[in-house]
């Protein structure tokens, strides 16, 4: 499918991965994919029950999207071991990132991981975290990411990202520009990093630029306020962050996503409409909405009217959906 032949509708919904409620292809998941057309959606618990259902639901999930004469959609899950795996047993189990002792250790929770999400139909991974913990601290990541050693989290992150990739799971690497050294959990509130650039980049940011290096398919945007870095704006919303410092400065052409626009670090602060209107003049290609409910088809709608009434956000709409297609036909097989 060519990105030039796209209506609006269709370069608006491919924008947005979106959560839904149940275990099955139900009238509300039909609705997000015919009428609001979306690039993907995003699984948690409630979607999840059996092995089996999770296939069926999956590849009914496709079959409908192709009815619909839709492209496939990104099928994702946090898979990341340890506290944030939403496959449970008989999936395997892993202890996670902090617990991995070599590289061997990462590439079978990989190879693992990969084939087991193929064997379902879920077609990306949201990991593997890059954030760095320093050791000895209160971080809100400390239990989850892969230790307090940059070059440690970068040779364990690549291997992740690597034998995932090659096994046709997209790797997506979580959360930029690194949200390691914060203490509040942004699914509450908007936590605040003062470091300035040069701290973040001998720090925070060398597991990320490892990351490009190795061509990871995605990269996650934190919900934090990097205060020193974009005096207005937290990273998942902010164009200095997303499209002047990750695309331009590090020269990343892979997708860029944003963290869940329900977790409270976005919701009690920033309106929907803002926040699509700062997601598109960013150059971020999916919007995460991981709740079912209105802001779903308010973001839909926002990204319609502004990239119907501006023929810019429209040239960069369709700039990120070739990115998003490129993906798809790479990992997925969508048809040219």
């Amino acid at each position: 499918m060519r990105t030039a032949s796209f209506s609006n509708e269709q370069l608006a919904g491919q924008r947005l991965m979106v959560g839904f409620n149940g275990t099955r292809l139900n009238e509300g998941l039909k609705f997000l994919i015919n009428r609001l057309k979306v690039g993907g959606v995003i699984l948690f618990a409630g979607n999840l029950q059996s092995p089996d259902q999770i296939k069926d639901m999956c590849h009914a999930i496709q079959d409908y999207a192709q009815s619909c004469e839709q492209p496939p959609l990104f099928i994702a899950v946090d898979q990341e071991g340890g506290p944030v795996a939403r496959l449970k047993a008989p999936f395997t189990q892993f202890a996670g990132n902090r617990h991995m002792k070599n590289i061997e250790d990462a590439v079978r929770f990989a190879e693992i991981t990969a084939a087991e999400l193929n064997q379902v139909g879920i077609n990306m991974n949201m990991a593997p975290v890059m954030d760095v913990s320093p050791e000895g601290s209160n971080s809100i990541m400390a239990e989850r990411a892969f230790g307090g050693n940059p070059t440690w989290v970068s040779r364990l992150g690549v291997t992740v990202i690597e034998h995932l990739q090659q096994n046709k799971i997209m790797a997506v690497a979580k959360h930029f520009p690194g949200i390691g050294r914060t203490t509040l959990d942004s699914h509450m509130d908007l936590p605040i990093l003062p470091d300035d650039l040069s701290t973040i980049e001998q720090f925070d940011l060398i597991p990320f630029e490892a990351g490009i290096q190795c061509g990871v398919c995605g990269v996650m945007l934190s919900h934090i306020f990097y205060t020193k870095l974009d005096p207005q704006w937290p990273a998942s919303l902010s164009p200095k962050i997303a499209k002047d410092f990750l695309r331009h400065r590090m020269g990343f052409d892979g997708l860029v996503l944003t963290d869940d626009l329900d977790m409270g670090a976005i919701k009690k602060h920033f309106d929907i409409q803002s926040s699509i209107h700062q997601i598109l003049a960013a150059d971020i290609d999916q919007t995460l909405i991981c709740h079912e409910g209105p802001n779903i088809e308010i973001a839909f709608e926002e990204i319609l009217k502004e990239i119907t009434d501006s023929p810019d956000l429209k040239t960069g709409c369709m700039m990120s959906v070739n990115r998003i297609m490129r993906a798809k036909r790479k990992y997925i097989g969508t048809p040219s």
